[in-house]
């Protein structure tokens, strides 16, 4: 317990020197900037600290989206006094520069603005560390306001040289990532169902992460997320957040046990959940096969059993993969299992964070991931393409929002 406080306490001091350091220098910004930009500052700082203490004395009295909550606070005023604190730090630099030259030099060193100078150049850097240190805050404040459920239709086409023909035009949907655990607008989640279903799609994949942590997450959104349906179905499989791994269970039956509700509330949404299993989709009495493997990642657990999965699918002209991981694509996919057309994935959110501008795609996460968001496609050995699609997300886990990284609802149309 003490060494606990002591890490609080020498945290919080950190917190107060550099929000001491940075509100100093607020002070001296002219009006009419001082006032709002000081309350501001002292908000973030007040509202952190309490935060801080909140995680330290009373430890899992918070739920999961109150978590996201603080802890999203707690980086957002890191941001802003250190976006504002470079510019501040110049000023001071400056400043000191004018004294040397005073003290020791002939040079004039005031402050006063010169002919032609709107401002002092102390002015311009301290508004210029007002408006670096809103940055952040306005990018946060739009992720969780707009961004978290900003829902966009991304539109693919799959062209398969062996589709049979009767499913040359079908549709399918693709959600990933749901992460209900992290929720806090019903309303505007029920409306990215409603989105996914004005699309008609023939069958939908849902490619793993139901949940933060335990089944118990999901229990409110079982009635939003039953309304999916398709002619074909609606296929699922387990992302590395859906077996409790994260959880300090009081034992390994209750871990087990979860993992039981998990798999229950799948089924009570009429999802068919494919664990190391396969399926066949047959339409006008031709069929392609569809195989479900449990997680498997480089990074992250390793549940799934592919050869397992594949047993059975030699034969179908088109094999298609839910597998939660991307990484599992290089790893096992495409060495070992040539004929699996193409694999559908998620896990990545791409980092909820990133540009994707004109042909320009960027995210933090493609340092950690090869494949990351988006189609990719590679030749195998005998010069058959096999494709990955990396999907962006439904939801969003730690950080409460999306900034440039939308979350997504793929819709494929399978083509000869």
């Amino acid at each position: 317990m003490l060494s606990r406080l002591f890490v609080l306490l020498v945290i919080v001091l950190v917190f107060f020197g550099v929000d001491y350091y940075v509100y100093q220098a607020f002070r001296s910004l002219p009006d009419p900037w001082r006032r709002p930009v000081q309350v501001i500052s002292m908000g973030l700082s007040v509202g952190s600290v309490g935060a801080l203490l909140m995680f330290f004395l009373v430890p899992g009295m918070q739920g999961a989206t109150m978590r996201n909550f603080m802890a999203t606070l707690i980086f957002t005023n890191l941001l802003v006094k250190l976006f504002a604190g470079i510019f501040v730090f110049m000023d001071d630099i400056v400043r000191l520069g004018r004294w040397v030259i005073g003290k020791f030099g002939s040079a004039d060193a005031n402050t006063t603005p010169s002919p032609g100078e709107p401002i002092t150049r102390s002015d311009f850097l301290l508004k210029a560390a007002a408006v670096a240190g809103a940055v952040p805050l306005l990018g946060v404040g739009y992720g969780i306001l707009i961004g978290a459920h900003d829902y966009r239709i991304r539109r693919i086409t799959l062209r398969l040289p062996n589709l049979p023909r009767a499913f040359d035009g079908m549709r399918i949907a693709q959600l990933s990532d749901i992460h209900s655990g992290s929720f806090f607008n019903k309303r505007a989640v029920t409306g990215g169902v409603d989105l996914l279903l004005r699309e008609k799609p023939d069958v939908v994949f849902f490619t793993g992460d139901l949940v933060n942590n335990t089944a118990s997450e999901v229990a409110d959104y079982v009635p939003v997320f039953s309304k999916l349906k398709a002619p074909l179905g609606v296929f699922s499989t387990l992302g590395n957040h859906d077996y409790g791994d994260y959880v300090a269970w009081e034992s390994a039956l209750a871990k087990k046990q979860n993992l039981r509700d998990l798999m229950q509330a799948h089924r009570l949404m009429g999802w068919d959940l494919l664990m190391d299993e396969n399926r066949r989709l047959a339409v006008d009495g031709e069929h392609i096969a569809l195989i479900g493997v449990q997680n498997w990642g480089r990074r992250f657990s390793q549940h799934g059993d592919l050869a397992k999965a594949y047993q059975g699918t030699e034969d179908a002209p088109v094999k298609l993969l839910l597998s939660h991981d991307p990484s599992h694509w290089d790893a096992q996919v495409r060495p070992q299992f040539p004929d699996i057309d193409a694999a559908f994935a998620g896990h990545t959110h791409g980092a909820q964070f990133g540009v994707e501008i004109g042909g320009v795609k960027w995210s933090p996460v493609k340092y950690a991931y090869k494949q990351w968001a988006g189609l990719y496609q590679e030749p195998n050995a005998a010069g058959k393409t096999q494709y990955l699609y990396v999907n962006r997300g439904f939801g969003y886990i730690g950080f409460p929002g999306r900034v440039g990284m939308p979350p997504e609802i793929t819709i494929f149309e399978l083509k000869r």
